[in-house]
């Protein structure tokens, strides 16, 4: 009951107050656009801001970042859908299925289905967000270290080997060609060079949203030239046909399951949605009977994405408001703005500043409702940008990609990264290898090299100690269960990709 009472009285708070209102609109507003221009994303916008919310109150600025958080994480998916753009990396599982979806003339129903799930994900996340922030960030911090999250992001690539290759020999070819792009540049424990090709601009990394960019924007736009060019090219069919609630209610289970997946995985300091997005994606696969159809246009492939990356959002609020530690970049940001005004997130906020507190936590209820609202008044305009013709609607996608490549660190590397990036995602879609691994290898490899150095020095470089760590344990067994059942099938069993008469339903 007091939390329901502390909820009326921050929702009172925030839309009594005129400015605050303003504030929380373009919260809204700039996250969803924002959120939708790849390479740029809702970290662009936040960045660009931060100076200036050093001359607004401190609940103003905290609720702004809040809000641009819940509608940014949503913003990318139409790009994703439409374009096979993702607006941002927790999008990029998005486009697996939403991009086939489109292709297919069901861009209404893959849109529908984000906007309404990304409601659902990011609303029930803000309110386990209130209910339960102080236990579950103690717990989440005492039982969830290093170890337990490269064991969970080991099975996470377990699982990965069967999204979008024809074999799962050419998927494990396909995460294992990722994991070799996350190593290039300087070691994360020793700062050893590693295949830098004696180029200084590599020493920084491979950066996976100008990776991203070239293998799902640029490399989609040769496919389809090609087609153009030999006559086989044909226009996505327009269609704002929203999911039913039935066909919503056919998926409740991959719903709940990434939402748990998404609150999860954003309470972890550091990891926040793109973990959160790739591992309901995975777990979809993992638990779907028609695991095939993932990567050609499957429905629930939409829907645990965009789940699970929004439900992250509150989530990843709780390490931030109850123990001072940012849940990921922008609630890193967030902690500049508590300095600025002179105050340190943590458990001391609950008593010093409660009011600030519960109009974040209100601010954030509604921006997840507003989502809901809003998408489905501006879903019908989007769709209509795939009336554009290709001849000029190609050049226009290329040049916003080498814009959202570019503007991530103002390196030109970039944008040559994502034009030798778009060639080769051209030529291994052309031979069955997975795109999407790829960038899982890529994604994962990177969180999952950083953790494993951090566990090692936990465990003093004795590897047993995985053993005394049940939760560490488990995620790995069934890693490994997973890699043997994928061998199994490629061995014994029939390939992965659906045989001629399989059932097209999503």
């Amino acid at each position: 009951m007091d939390a329901f009472n502390n909820f009326a009285n921050g929702t009172v708070a925030l839309f009594s107050d005129p400015l605050g209102i303003v504030i929380f609109l373009s919260g809204v507003v700039g996250g969803m656009l924002f959120g939708a221009i790849p390479g740029v994303s809702m970290l662009t916008l936040a960045a660009i801001l931060l100076p200036f919310t050093a001359h607004l109150s401190a609940e103003h600025g905290i609720m702004l970042f809040s809000v641009i958080y819940c509608t940014g994480v949503y913003g990318g998916a139409i790009t994703a859908i439409l374009f096979n753009i993702p607006g941002s990396p927790e999008n990029a599982p998005t486009a697996f299925d939403g991009y086939p979806m489109t292709q297919k003339g069901q861009a209404g129903r893959a849109v529908g289905a984000a906007v309404m799930c990304s409601a659902i994900g990011g609303t029930v996340s803000a309110v386990l967000m209130m209910l339960a922030t102080a236990p579950i960030a103690d717990w989440a911090i005492s039982a969830f270290g290093p170890p337990e999250i490269f064991a969970l992001v080991f099975f996470g690539l377990a699982v990965a080997a069967s999204v979008g290759a024809k074999t799962i020999w050419k998927g494990w070819l396909s995460i294992l060609a990722g994991l070799m792009i996350a190593v290039v540049g300087l070691d994360p424990v020793g700062g050893i060079e590693r295949y830098d090709f004696n180029m200084p601009y590599l020493l920084a990394g491979i950066h996976f949203i100008p990776t991203i960019l070239g293998f799902f924007a640029v490399s989609e736009i040769m496919v389809q030239a090609e087609k153009k060019v030999t006559g086989a090219y044909s226009a996505p069919k327009l269609s704002v046909d929203f999911p039913s609630f039935s066909e919503l209610w056919a998926h409740k289970f991959a719903v709940v399951r990434s939402i748990i997946i998404g609150f999860f995985c954003g309470i972890l300091p550091g990891i926040g949605a793109t973990l959160a997005a790739f591992m309901g994606y995975n777990e979809a696969v993992r638990w779907s009977k028609e695991r095939w159809e993932f990567g050609k246009g499957k429905l629930e492939g939409v829907i645990s994405s965009e789940t699970a990356n929004n439900a992250a959002t509150g989530a990843a609020m709780i390490p931030l408001l109850a123990l001072g530690l940012p849940g990921g970049a922008l609630t890193a940001m967030m902690v500049g703005v508590f300095q600025m005004h002179d105050m340190e997130p943590g458990p001391l906020v609950f008593l010093n500043s409660a009011d600030l507190v519960w109009v974040v936590f209100a601010a954030m209820f509604f921006a997840n409702l507003s989502i809901l609202l809003i998408g489905f008044l501006e879903t019908k305009t989007i769709i209509n940008l795939l009336r554009i013709p290709f001849q000029f609607l190609a050049p226009l996608i290329l040049m916003l990609a080498t814009v959202g490549a570019y503007a991530v660190r103002g390196l030109v590397i970039d944008v040559v990264v994502m034009f030798v990036a778009g060639v080769l995602g051209f030529f291994l879609r052309r031979t069955g290898y997975s795109v999407a691994g790829i960038v899982l290898g890529l994604i994962l490899g990177k969180i999952g090299e950083q953790t494993f150095a951090q566990a090692m020095q936990m465990l003093h470089y004795e590897w047993t100690g995985y053993f005394s760590r049940p939760i560490g344990l488990a995620l790995l067994i069934a890693g490994f269960l997973t890699l043997g059942a994928s061998a199994y099938r490629a061995f014994y069993a029939a390939p992965v990709e659906a045989p001629p008469e399989e059932s097209k339903s999503a």
